[in-house]
């Protein structure tokens, strides 16, 4: 079956932007100029799902606002003539057929997945965290679409990660898959967020998932951990015992925008990429004395 549905967990506090997020969402920051979640939502249009499903939660009305039609201001650009941002708007809800689950509670990544089940049904689907954005040529959901095409077998996004970061990661213990040089592992085990000395490889999980429908039984019968938090680590576990897992090493870059360091290394780097940004942001960067 075709993935068509991608789910993105958005009900999280984002208590690492304070104050900026005490009354909006993480989600909605801008990366230049536009919210972090509408580049992982082209990225999942990009790579073929023409449905999103967002995991919402309380103070979560702004995401909703974003991809719907604002009438209001669409007809004061079409009236000023501003057919350039009038464009652009309108794109943003035409993009997508978007619904919203509500999440109560923030019980961890595995509750939000849960959330979608009956969104979902019977189907292969995506998941995607909003805080990573990955810049790549071919997107990176498009990478781990194109294993579960030829595997049929949920994939996860992997990537390189040596020394002691690798602790603040799911980490694989995983074996090559023959001729794949590097590209691919079949999943052995997952262990969440190892001491170094711990970890069973130097390969993290990052925020993209390709999973098969059985991964909510999964879900549904293990148990809460720390907190309460029903984490996707322990259902992927759950379906190691009944289906094979791969990890694909993907190409492109990931940026880690739920970090404030991150956050602005991607504002720099995405603004540098615009023709309209870049070279007047270059020559200032190049006037700091550092």
């Amino acid at each position: 079956m075709k993935v068509r549905k991608a789910v993105f967990p958005a009900a999280g506090l984002g208590t690492r932007f304070l104050p900026a997020t005490k009354a909006q969402p993480k989600e909605m920051l801008p990366l230049v100029d536009k919210p972090i979640i509408q580049y992982g939502v082209e990225e999942a249009l990009a790579a073929g799902c023409d449905q999103i499903i967002i995991i919402t939660g309380r103070g979560k009305q702004a995401i909703e606002d974003h991809f719907d039609v604002s009438y209001e201001l669409e007809k004061m650009l079409e009236e000023r003539g501003k057919t350039e941002l009038l464009k652009i708007v309108r794109g943003i809800s035409d993009m997508i057929h978007v619904s919203y689950v509500r999440q109560k509670e923030a019980l961890g990544l595995g509750h939000a997945v849960l959330m979608a089940r009956e969104l979902i049904g019977d189907e292969p689907f995506a998941v995607l965290l909003a805080d990573d954005v990955i810049d790549a040529e071919v997107p990176c959901l498009k990478q781990l679409i194109d294993v579960f095409e030829k595997t049929h077998c949920s994939v996860l996004a992997t990537q390189v990660i040596d020394g002691p970061a690798i602790s603040a990661y799911g980490v694989l213990k995983a074996k090559e898959v023959a001729g794949s040089h590097g590209t691919l592992h079949q999943v052995l085990d997952l262990v969440e967020k190892p001491r170094l000395e711990q970890a069973p490889s130097n390969l993290a999980v990052i925020g993209r998932y390709v999973l098969t429908p059985a991964v909510f039984d999964c879900l549904a019968e293990i148990q809460a951990g720390a907190g309460g938090e029903l984490q996707l680590t322990d259902g992927l576990r759950e379906l190691l015992k009944r289906e094979k897992i791969y990890g694909c090493v993907f190409e492109g870059k990931r940026h880690d925008t739920g970090d404030k360091l991150g956050f602005l290394k991607a504002t720099v780097e995405f603004a540098l990429k615009r023709p309209d940004l870049g070279k007047p942001l270059r020559q200032y960067l190049k006037s700091l004395k550092l």
